[in-house]
């Protein structure tokens, strides 16, 4: 046995998320970080793989040289995966060359700029035949694999109702050019067509789809920017429609004054329904109509094989953020270690997001915008006031 081995894209110095992913990553002692493109600027990328304690030879000017030195190298000494960890735009043009070089991708979502693009990638995995994986977060917390198991199993009854809420507050103001993740993430030629909603909305959505097991096939949609002068969104509201009759809502937002990162889901069956909010991330509560409400806690003995397969700490010590991204790499680098010894991979039975989930988050954001700019369906009430 030996460790996987992971290169980067993007993440250097400065950077918010590459130092999450890395974290993640080495959790559990099976990946490791082997090179890297860390920056756009050449030298701004060897000066952080050199902080990171890479060998000079591996820290690479950028992700097309990486690629290419890498897949000279022996089989036992290149990297078999590459982390995407850059602003939006970036994320199909690295994969693309990333899987055409030969290497596994895991990309933070969402997988690209655009619908096409992700179109156009999901051609170049198939092609391929290599692993693709998205690091939708929420989905790796022990309780939300809990609440999945229980919907799966029917406990709660057959689901009729699913309200999501992701709130920020962080974009309240106009921050964007003094801050480096507001000003990519509110700039449309490298955040994509939607700001909130790209950002967090997609993956509000990604975890209703994953808790209920059903997609999400009608939006109605209304996006606003609230601070002048903002180009992408920075809240929405959205009505969805989705399989077997259920109906929700989804409400996301970043200029929630004073809210920190309050990712919050309700599911509601024929029998009863169930509550995980991310602040609180070790206790998911499960309401009946005919007894007592049940709370669920990270670390239980009643917790189910896939929620207690990725709980690492005895009952009671806090299972966060860092640990729900560990789930995914994990699970991802599992697979990567089977793919080597020849094993057909199904990323649903090792439980990451693929890149099935990557175009259906595309397409929902793109909905998402294209219902808030029709007003088709909104009635406005004057019609009926007129003569009052």
């Amino acid at each position: 046995m030996s460790m996987i081995r992971m290169g980067m894209v993007g993440g250097g110095q400065g950077a918010f998320i590459g130092a999450v992913h890395r974290m993640a990553a080495n959790i559990d002692s099976q990946i490791e970080l082997v090179c890297g493109a860390f920056s756009s600027t050449a030298e701004k990328s060897i000066t952080s793989g050199k902080a990171l304690m890479l060998p000079e030879n591996r820290c690479y000017p950028d992700f097309q040289t990486m690629f290419e030195m890498e897949s000279q190298l022996p089989e036992d000494k290149r990297m078999q995966f590459v982390a995407i960890v850059t602003p939006n735009h970036m994320h199909f043009p690295a994969a693309k060359a990333a899987l055409e070089a030969g290497f596994h991708v895991l990309s933070d979502k969402p997988a690209t700029l655009n619908l096409d693009e992700v179109k156009a990638l999901k051609k170049i995995v198939e092609q391929t035949g290599l692993l693709y994986g998205l690091t939708h977060t929420y989905t790796g917390y022990p309780m939300v694999k809990e609440a999945q198991q229980l919907v799966a199993n029917g406990e709660i009854g057959k689901v009729r109702k699913v309200i999501v809420e992701y709130i920020q507050g962080w974009l309240s103001e106009a921050q964007d050019a003094d801050n480096k993740q507001a000003d990519w993430r509110t700039d449309p030629a490298r955040s994509g067509i939607s700001g909130c909603m790209g950002d967090i909305g997609s993956h509000a959505a990604n975890l209703v789809e994953y808790v209920t097991g059903k997609e999400i096939t009608h939006v109605c949609a209304e996006l606003t920017a609230f601070v002048e002068g903002r180009r992408l969104d920075d809240d929405g509201i959205v009505l969805l429609k989705m399989q077997d009759g259920i109906k929700g809502t989804l409400q996301a937002s970043q200029i929630a004054a004073g809210e920190e990162n309050n990712l919050t889901i309700r599911v509601y069956g024929e029998k009863g329904g169930l509550e995980w909010h991310q602040e609180e991330p070790n206790t998911l509560t499960v309401k009946y109509l005919d007894k007592p409400t049940q709370v669920f806690r990270t670390g239980g003995g009643s917790n189910s094989a896939r929620a207690a397969g990725v709980t690492r700490t005895p009952m009671g010590h806090p299972e966060g953020y860092l640990e729900a991204f560990a789930n995914i790499y994990v699970n991802f680098a599992k697979a990567v270690a089977d793919f080597a010894q020849g094993k057909t991979i199904d990323p649903s039975e090792y439980d990451f997001p693929d890149v099935i989930e990557g175009v259906r988050g595309m397409a929902l954001v793109e909905s998402f915008v294209n219902s808030s700019n029709q007003d088709t369906k909104w009635y406005n009430l004057d019609q009926l006031l007129a003569d009052a």
